[in-house]
């Protein structure tokens, strides 16, 4: 068939019917104005394939999205789309959030030093060392008791909290607080626990 005479709304009508040629027609078609709009667009430790992937992300989205009712062409749509989906992609890469995941190291791989495996090192380190295990226990003891010295009784009950990974919010609401209180009371602990350094 020839799909060079069809419009692309017709387009979509077909793929909707499960025509995988007109498909391919329209990812082909599309995927010029899919590279214009990755450009100008830069993500650090990707290269430009990653952000014409992201680009078809998007157009596969206004395939699926597109709704003739709207009174909008598909041209317009698509390109809206495409655009977003790759803001989307620049926003989530400068959020690191996946920074963790991206740049790990398997624990079974070699270690430059000993060229053994990550795993061995690890589990040879201080804590399966009982006298290194004893002086840890012990400087934490100095360190709680000063701290009991240091910080007022409501200053403790908020920083055993925070530690704990409580919000704000959660600490105000289990001490019977404002967050604004709760907030004062990390920032004092903070100013005691730097003083004494």
């Amino acid at each position: 068939m020839n799909y060079t005479d069809l419009t692309d709304e017709e387009l979509v009508e077909k793929i909707r019917m499960k025509d995988h040629d007109a498909m391919d027609y329209l990812l082909d078609k599309y995927r010029k104005v899919v590279k214009r709009e990755t450009r100008e667009v830069y993500i650090i430790g990707a290269d430009d394939e990653d952000l014409v992937q992201e680009g078809m992300i998007g157009l596969f989205k206004a395939i699926r999205d597109y709704d003739r009712e709207r009174q909008c062409s598909f041209h317009t749509f698509a390109t809206l789309c495409i655009k977003r989906q790759i803001c989307t992609a620049v926003t989530t890469s400068k959020r690191k959030k996946h920074y963790p995941l991206n740049h790990y190291i398997s624990i079974y791989s070699q270690d430059e030093e000993t060229n053994s495996p990550v795993m061995d090192r690890l589990a040879a380190g201080d804590t399966s060392n009982p006298e290194m295990n004893l002086l840890l226990q012990e400087q934490m003891g100095g360190l709680f008791s000063k701290m009991d010295s240091l910080l007022s009784h409501y200053e403790r009950q908020v920083l055993e909290l925070y530690l704990d990974g409580i919000s704000y919010h959660k600490i105000a609401e289990t001490l019977g607080k404002t967050e604004k209180s709760v907030d004062n009371a990390i920032q004092r602990v903070r100013k005691k626990i730097s003083q004494e350094e």
